[in-house]
């Protein structure tokens, strides 16, 4: 019972869970649209998470005589847009990648996690749920998957299933870097929101999730866990 599988997990926070979880005796298998650059630290299967039939494809394949109790569900992707230029396309595509493949890989994990009577879910959201700037589909993607973690707490915790999110501030991936340089004006803001007066790592949200999948963990549910500098905090 120590497979683990992440979404999204081979560039930026994913792959910082990847590496954590490897070296704390986890199976990693990892899920990604595109082969790792580096090598991989547990089985990697290709799969487009926004194809429904290819996701479905990869879930009955990873799951064939066995089961996977422990899911971390941090693919999605942004596509800022302020509100009136958004298009609808691109909502449905954030919201699709963000919320539909987290639903499918759970529905497609939770038998096994019934069967064995243990499962920890950790669903990656973000600060954006408090509101972001030209956020919109971003913010109702990770919002829904707040939502659902909640949801999924309540259905599952008599099987011994736990549901939790953790929910990063600005993290300093290559993402982030791409967009905001260091130096820039947009690195500047970015701190200047943060009350601990820095960034934070991959790895900080990394720790976070780790603890929730843990056997440690049992007695929490429900809870979207802040992983943020505290910048949102209301009094910032």
């Amino acid at each position: 019972m120590n497979d683990v599988l992440i979404t999204g997990a081979t560039k930026g926070i994913g792959l910082a869970i990847s590496h954590r979880l490897a070296k704390a005796g986890y199976h990693v298998i990892g899920i990604a649209r595109s082969e790792p650059e580096e090598e991989f630290p547990g089985t990697f299967l290709q799969c487009d998470l926004a194809d429904i039939d290819d996701t479905a494809r990869m879930l009955a394949a990873a799951t064939r005589g066995r089961a996977i109790c422990r899911v971390v569900n941090n693919a999605g992707i942004a596509e800022p847009q302020p509100i009136e230029d958004l298009d609808l396309a691109t909502l449905q595509r954030v919201v699709d990648l963000g919320l539909r493949a987290s639903v499918q890989v759970v529905q497609a994990l939770v038998p096994g996690m019934r069967a064995e009577r243990f499962g920890r879910i950790v669903n990656i959201t973000s600060r954006a749920t408090y509101g972001a700037r030209d956020r919109t589909s971003y913010a109702a993607a990770k919002s829904a998957l707040v939502g659902c973690t909640r949801s999924w707490a309540l259905e599952l915790a008599a099987d011994g299933i736990t549901s939790n999110a953790v929910s990063p501030g600005p993290v300093a991936t290559e993402l982030f870097r791409r967009a905001r340089p260091v130096g820039s004006e947009g690195e500047r803001k970015a701190i200047a929101s943060i009350p601990v007066g820095r960034l934070g790592t991959p790895e900080d949200v990394a720790a976070a999730v780790e603890f929730l999948l843990s056997d440690d963990a049992g007695f929490v549910t429900g809870h979207v866990l802040d992983v943020d500098g505290g910048s949102s905090l209301g009094g910032r």
